[in-house]
């Protein structure tokens, strides 16, 4: 059934938003925030399904509060995510190796369910990129001049700002691709994290684990992150 899949993480908790609702369930206007980016992945041509996952307990409560409820028809699976957010990536790529062999050159975006603001244009911006480079992450350059601290918090270095981007999501890849680097990732779990490697974000998992560059696809500023409750503020402002 699946071609083109959105993995949308929707996992995490609400520490940081001060909350005791987890940040993607929080109402943003008269819709809880993860309803943003699984209408934009609904509506998208490009997406032919979509994989949920969810923090643990919380599989039944999306599928009849978010899934159902709103009407995803492309939402194929709800499952549960692990410890981490690279866990969660596995147990998605996982779930769909087991139900849905491969078919040709499929792609896996892969989006955090906490940035509301994925456009269309983003996702055929970043489905063009990955279809020549097998590999794109979605970005903006820099506004800021960036310093680069030591342990005691002194700056030690300023990297040119022209070549410094902040990371969003989608980030896509060939399924074959990711779904290689992050076997390999969980098989050498143990020893990554004896050298204190960080995994923090999927391209990351495939520059590391199978040396593949990343390309970089110019997204936009209004493609946020919600973290903070100032966040929902500006969110609020953009709806």
């Amino acid at each position: 059934m699946a071609g083109n899949t959105a993995i949308v993480l929707a996992a995490g908790s609400g520490k940081r938003m001060n909350s005791v609702v987890a940040k993607q369930y929080l109402m943003l206007k008269d819709k809880p925030v993860i309803w943003y980016a699984l209408q934009a992945f609904e509506q998208s041509d490009i997406i032919d399904a979509v994989v949920l996952v969810v923090g643990a307990g919380e599989v039944e409560h999306c599928r009849k509060h978010i899934v159902r409820e709103y009407g995803f028809t492309k939402v194929i699976a709800v499952i549960e995510g692990g410890a981490e957010r690279y866990l969660s990536v596995w147990e998605a790529l996982k779930w769909l190796r087991e139900k849905e062999p491969f078919k040709g050159e499929e792609y896996i975006f892969i989006h955090d369910g906490a940035r509301p603001f994925v456009s269309e244009s983003i996702i055929a911006d970043t489905y063009e990129v990955a279809k020549v480079y097998e590999a794109c992450v979605a970005g903006m350059p820099v506004k800021d001049t960036i310093k680069i601290a030591d342990e005691e918090g002194f700056a030690v270095e300023t990297p040119n700002r022209k070549t410094v981007w902040a990371v969003q999501t989608p980030q896509v890849f060939v399924r074959k691709l990711i779904t290689t680097a992050y076997e390999e990732l969980v098989n050498r779990l143990d020893e990554l994290k004896a050298q204190g490697l960080e995994i923090t974000d999927d391209a990351m998992v495939v520059e590391t684990l199978v040396g593949k560059k990343v390309k970089l696809v110019k997204a936009s500023y209004e493609n946020m992150k919600i973290t903070t409750p100032e966040d929902m503020k500006i969110a609020e402002s953009l709806i």
